[in-house]
């Protein structure tokens, strides 16, 4: 799995609750499913996606299933889609700094990562991660930020 723009937004500092948002790209042929995320930072982590309720009202809504990556394909965790939400967090997200948070996937296995926290909207700085193994050692990640 490779992880790129990846990014954690507060809309505040006393915020109770925060989403993340990526992109994670399926570097193999075969479908894989994030079925969980985790993290110290809140005292809940869940896979989240906003569905149009009958009254037409966006509602998030808790996905039990996790999500499906077909092979070489691309999932796109965004603002008014899927996302990751952390409620009850248990402490304030300070803008600049960074969280740490476990992917868990069907086939792939656990992915740590680090990820930056904008309060605000996403500014120039292009920020990405990826994950690779090598022989020997456990899947690791590096961060990367590029400013335009």
């Amino acid at each position: 799995m490779l992880v790129n723009d990846a990014y954690v937004r507060a809309s505040s500092k006393m915020a109770k609750s925060a989403a993340a948002f990526m992109e994670i790209k399926n570097i193999s042929s075969q479908d894989d499913r994030l079925l969980d995320v985790e993290s110290k930072v809140a005292k809940r982590v869940e896979l989240h996606t906003h569905i149009k309720s009958d009254d037409g009202v966006m509602k998030m809504r808790r996905v039990e299933d996790g999500f499906l990556i077909s092979g070489n394909d691309t999932l796109r965790l965004e603002r008014g889609g899927n996302h990751i939400m952390f409620m009850g967090l248990a402490q304030p997200f300070v803008n600049g700094e960074s969280i740490l948070i476990t992917l868990f996937f069907e086939s792939a296995g656990p992915l740590d990562l680090e990820i930056p926290i904008k309060m605000k909207e996403r500014s120039t700085i292009k920020s990405h991660s990826h994950s690779h193994s090598h022989s020997h050692s456990k899947p690791h990640t590096h961060s990367h930020t590029h400013s335009d």
